[in-house]
């Protein structure tokens, strides 16, 4: 009875050793996990110090994304509204001529022989199928004044400035296949401040190019605005990649304050 009762106890007090271990290593585990939750909850930002390597990249600021009568008008301008983006895009062009910070804008064209394309990805074939940003001849700007794929009639008093450089056209969405890093590089820029059209496609692909190509880069969040149709809002997907990939998002306002404090 007595040998009985000793197995019995020492059993008992393996079980509570064990016990006591798996409380230790499930407790341990749960410290780690919710150290990686805490971690990885907020995500960093790593800032953007605007010095004399930084300028501005626009990309597509013309009428057929920004204007009521242009083409798309109907699917961008509840975002294009909402962020104010016309107004803001305005206050950025008189940001760098106040602070004397160069601008490159990456336009978007079609030619006559972009329309030859024997396959498109469903943005470009709407693109085409509506005549977005159509100009007749590479050579030529017969046709181009006030039209769809003309710059917005405000902004163009900051465009046609010796500061500015207008590259050559975007194709699809990214600067690819233009020479906006060429551009930027001959003028010894390292850093750009990113804003224009549109958000989700033609912003956000600029965005990770200038990345892959070594440039460091902020996004002016409202400064730039996406289609929203039923079932899918671009603007959401927009700021959120915005954040996920950029050194910093600013506000307009938030900009208008840093050079205030840079002029100090």
């Amino acid at each position: 009875m007595t040998s009985q009762l000793m197995k019995q106890k020492n059993n008992y007090k393996q079980t509570e050793i064990m016990k006591n271990q798996m409380i230790k290593l499930v407790s341990i585990y749960l410290l780690i996990l919710g150290f990686s939750s805490n971690t990885f909850a907020q995500l960093p930002d790593p800032g953007f110090i605007i010095d004399e390597t930084t300028a501005i990249v626009i990309t597509d600021p013309q009428n057929d994304f920004l204007s009521p009568e242009g083409v798309t008008w109907g699917v961008v301008g509840e975002s294009v509204q909402k962020n104010n983006t016309v107004e803001n895009l305005e206050t950025i062009f008189k940001l760098a001529e106040e602070n004397g910070i160069k601008v490159f804008i990456s336009p978007h064209y079609y030619y006559e022989h972009d329309h030859t394309w024997k396959f498109e990805g469903s943005l470009e074939k709407l693109m085409h199928d509506i005549s977005m940003f159509d100009r007749g001849d590479q050579l030529s700007l017969y046709g181009f004044e006030g039209s769809g794929a003309d710059f917005l009639e405000r902004y163009k008093k900051y465009i046609v400035k010796d500061y500015v450089t207008v590259v050559g056209p975007h194709k699809i969405y990214g600067p690819e296949q233009n020479d906006l890093s060429l551009q930027l590089r001959k003028q010894k820029i390292d850093k750009v401040i990113l804003a224009g059209m549109s958000g989700n496609l033609c912003v956000e692909s600029h965005l990770r190019e200038l990345l892959e190509d070594g440039f460091e880069v902020s996004v002016v969040g409202d400064a730039t605005a996406s289609a929203i149709v039923p079932g899918y809002d671009g603007n959401a997907a927009a700021q959120t990649n915005f954040r996920f990939i950029s050194s910093h998002v600013y506000t307009t306002e938030e900009l208008v304050e840093v050079f205030k404090k840079i002029k100090k």
